[in-house]
């Protein structure tokens, strides 16, 4: 079975584009991601094909990605139509000249490496993805005089910790040794969402900051490292959990229906260039109890087990990371899903899959 096949999947879908939100802002209007096969980016443009095939939202989608025919596939296109066109681009690159030709009235950055092993093995690219990317969309979307801007930010922009709070919000900004490998990601977040600071001033661009906890749901990539990644596929192969620390780490999480739901509500709701946390307290929760979860609800155990160098590398220093989400929920949004359900829902959907 395909993702887009699974009735539990399609409920989330449903549900996100039946939400009460201004949609007639997206009627007739365009809007472009980088990043669409992506967690975040896929789910959004499920919801919003939706949209388009039962409630005639008309709302055209341009999806960038490195493979036109993984795009197709993705979304259960063969080809590009009225409302839906594939476009290769790598965002670090020139701009494609078939993508300069359209125009576009929402455009959403969502392009990242977003997991320890990227980290490790493609530094580079991971940082000049958060600011030579981010800077070629802005600039697309300044040239075509975009409504607005929306640059998927980060947990990991608050650093560490420093023990003087319990959680972050959206003003706290906690330590990052800069000299360091590992800094790459959070530093071009940071580096990032200045740059949409400079574009909103100098450029006149409208810009909305989601800063996503740690996200997860069936929408995930195979690829994918982090370490509820990796605890979710032992958990759907039914195998012992590898926890690769003491697990007392504790952090913010969202499922990914929750967290596209977010990133809605900053895109219609949030004020220009503000930023917005998008997590809730029912999903924070350690390692170790993560990991216990997923292994009490398939019938195995937890395993702890050293980290090898090159996934060592990867792995975020932070031991206490949770947002602090009251600003957005002020906007009117809240969480359908605890840590609990979030888990079981995707494990019971990947079940399902090819």
């Amino acid at each position: 079975m395909k993702l887009l096949e699974n009735n539990l999947y399609q409920e989330d879908i449903k549900r996100v584009a039946t939400m009460d939100l201004p949609w007639e802002k997206l009627s007739g209007k365009t809007i472009m991601l980088s990043g669409a096969t992506g967690l975040i980016g896929s789910f959004l443009i499920d919801v919003l094909n939706y949209r388009n095939n039962e409630l005639d939202s008309k709302t055209k989608i341009i999806a960038l990605g490195r493979n036109k025919e993984r795009i197709y596939s993705r979304f259960g296109f063969s080809g590009d139509t009225e409302l839906f066109k594939a476009i290769v681009q790598d965002v670090n690159d020139d701009l494609n000249p078939e993508l300069l030709a359209e125009d576009a009235d929402f455009v959403l950055h969502l392009a990242s490496n977003t997991h320890p092993l990227q980290y490790s093995t493609d530094p580079i690219g991971t940082i000049i993805t958060n600011i030579i990317g981010l800077r070629n969309m802005l600039d697309y979307a300044a040239d075509k005089k975009a409504e607005r801007f929306v640059f998927a930010s980060s947990v990991e922009i608050y650093g560490e910790n420093r023990g003087d709070t319990e959680k972050f919000a959206e003003d706290y900004l906690g330590y990052i040794d800069c000299n360091t490998m590992r800094a790459g990601y959070p530093e071009s977040k940071r580096a990032g969402e200045a740059l949409c600071q400079a574009y909103k001033k100098q450029k006149e661009l409208d810009v909305v900051i989601p800063r996503l906890s740690r996200t997860y749901g069936p929408s995930m990539l195979k690829t994918d490292t982090k370490a509820i990644s990796q605890f979710i596929k032992k958990g759907v192969d039914k195998e012992d959990i590898i926890l690769k620390s003491e697990g007392n780490q504790l952090y913010s999480y969202s499922y990914v229906s929750d967290a596209v739901t977010g990133l809605l509500y900053c895109l219609f709701y949030g004020k220009n260039g503000e930023a917005y946390n998008i997590a809730d307290p029912a999903s924070d929760i350690t390692l170790k109890d993560m990991a216990a979860a997923i292994a009490d609800y398939v019938g195995t155990k937890v395993i702890f087990e050293l980290p090898d160098a090159t996934e060592a590398a990867g792995y975020s220093k932070a031991t206490k990371a949770m947002l602090d989400s009251a600003k957005l929920k002020e906007l009117g949004w809240k969480a359908d899903y605890d840590m609990k359900s979030g888990l079981v829902r995707t494990i019971d959907v990947l079940r399902t899959l090819d």
